[in-house]
């Protein structure tokens, strides 16, 4: 497949709270988010004809689409995925997948000097999804694995005697996080990944070939299954 230069990217999240699209055509950027958890599946597809219709290109013209995989909401990373593949099929168009807390620690990146970040998103039933990510090259390059976890299980695993940020709102949930941190500045202007900083993640993993067919689209949910506790009495 021949790809524009600079590639062409629709980005989309609908992983949490927040709803957004993104679209990079020829170094130009038009966005669109609102803060709408209930309405995902109404808004997203306006917000991806508003930032076709100002680029004035069709989905045709698109090199590849990136969503977010998640973690998150698991009705929210559905309609993602789903609308994703809708998308993809109909113009027969690549997809690459890019985490949530990626998307949210490469915001703190390029809009807030990151060098280090520690994201955390509430994942209710009292815990977290967590991810710690350093910058290569302006890239947010995840440090061990992301995970679901009780708030007192993480671990820190990034530099502690260097400067950490942190985003996300795992740390207005549980404000014990930032005690894991000498140095560390909660972001509050990131609590939510957006899908314009989504776009440098999926140049960057274009250029690696990490794009698949859709046929390949794997949403990651992180909690897989619900361990219910068994009632006294009850076998």
């Amino acid at each position: 497949m021949t790809f524009h230069s600079p590639l062409r990217v629709l980005a989309l999240d609908t992983c949490t709270e927040s709803c957004s699209a993104a679209l990079s055509v020829d170094g130009n950027l038009f966005t669109r988010i609102a803060d709408a958890p209930r309405e995902h599946s109404q808004r997203l597809l306006p917000m991806v004809d508003e930032v076709l219709q100002e680029a004035n290109i069709s989905l045709a013209d698109i090199d590849v689409i990136a969503y977010g995989r998640g973690p998150g909401s698991f009705t929210g990373i559905r309609i993602c995925t789903s609308m994703t593949q809708g998308l993809a099929l109909g113009c027969d168009l690549p997809v690459i997948g890019i985490s949530t807390l990626a998307a949210m620690a490469q915001m703190a990146i390029t809009e807030h000097g990151a060098e280090q970040v520690f994201c955390a998103i509430d994942a209710r039933m009292n815990e977290v999804y967590v991810g710690q990510f350093i910058a290569k090259d302006g890239i947010a390059t995840l440090i061990g694995n992301e995970q679901v976890c009780l708030p007192a299980d993480v671990e820190l695993h990034l530099d502690a005697s260097l400067s950490i940020k942190a985003c996300g709102t795992g740390f207005d949930a549980y404000p014990g996080l930032t005690s894991l941190a000498a140095k560390i500045e909660v972001v509050e202007a990131v609590k939510y990944p957006d899908a314009k900083a989504m776009i440098a993640l999926a140049e960057f993993g274009v250029s690696q070939g990490m794009q698949t067919s859709v046929d390949d689209l794997a949403p990651v949910y992180l909690r897989d299954t619900v361990t219910w506790k068994k009632l006294p009495g009850r076998e």
